[in-house]
């Protein structure tokens, strides 16, 4: 039977609002714990904004952490923006909520991963289906200096 009320839409919306709240609450209140996102983001993806460096560094996917270091974070319905240290130079950045592939909180063991579609309308990648997903393991110390970017495919189970 054909789904004529459009529930992978909704779920769309759902689970990134899940994603879109976490990040209001940092906005607002600050990291509380020892909370702190790994997201990760298609760089190719429609509304995302990156400086050319970084877009040349990272041409498909990115992922950046928010733990410690960054600055001025802004929550728009559909994306949100946020500014960054890359080698001791702040970089702004604007992603989509529609560009994430993967949102974790390790401190917490929670983990979304988005499985990306066709294009869809407007948006160039639609979430098809959403899992909570095991978060990768981390260790204590990560990759080198607070708000340096790092990737996840180091810590996935293969």
């Amino acid at each position: 039977m054909q789904d004529l009320l459009g529930y992978d839409k909704m779920m769309e919306r759902a689970i990134r609002g899940v994603v879109r709240e976490a990040l209001a609450v940092a906005a607002s209140r600050g990291l509380p714990g020892a909370h702190h996102f790994y997201i990760t983001f298609k760089t190719q993806a429609p509304g995302v904004m990156l400086p050319d460096h970084l877009q040349a560094k990272y041409p498909e996917e990115m992922t950046v952490v928010l733990e410690h270091q960054f600055w001025d974070l802004e929550i728009a319905e559909d994306a949100f923006s946020v500014t960054l240290s890359f080698n001791n130079k702040p970089a702004r950045l604007t992603v989509p909520f529609a560009a994430i592939t993967t949102f974790a909180d390790p401190s917490v063991q929670f983990g979304l991963q988005f499985k990306q579609g066709e294009p869809e309308g407007s948006q160039a990648t639609a979430l098809k289906t959403a899992t909570v997903a095991e978060p990768p393991k981390v260790q204590a110390k990560v990759a080198g200096a607070p708000g340096e970017v790092v990737t996840l495919d180091s810590f996935r189970k293969k």
